[in-house]
């Protein structure tokens, strides 16, 4: 039986890391898509891209684990777009090589959050 067990606490921390893994490369080419095509949104290298995809990735998890709100800006409403905003626009603190403005960032989570909607797989956490 703690065979069984484990093997099966194993696979559901392995879904969870593969989940997450899923979430930051969805995240990475979502992102370099948005700010291809958000004016006052750049990113200037890959690893400003990955690193930006990473804060991404963790902000939008520890938003869902603590309030259980998911900061998208497609179908969620109001809310899940001002905290798409915040969050575009706050990760530039964090990432060097990342700058966005309060404007591109509203521009970029509109755009984000179609690219996120259209693009196939489980998105959320």
């Amino acid at each position: 039986m703690d065979r069984n067990n484990a093997n099966t606490q194993s696979s559901s921390s392995m879904g969870t890391l593969g989940q997450v893994l899923g979430r930051f490369i969805v995240a990475a080419i979502i992102l370099g898509i948005t700010a291809f095509f958000t004016p006052g949104f750049s990113i200037n290298n890959i690893w400003a891209l990955a690193i930006s995809a990473i804060v991404l990735t963790v902000m939008d998890y520890l938003i869902i684990k603590f309030t259980g709100l998911h900061a998208m800006a497609f179908g969620k409403g109001f809310v899940g777009f001002v905290l798409a905003v915040v969050i575009l626009y706050a990760t530039q603190f964090f990432v060097s090589g990342y700058t966005i403005s309060w404007m591109a960032a509203i521009i970029g989570a509109l755009i984000y959050g179609v690219i996120d909607y259209i693009m196939p797989g489980e998105q959320g956490m």
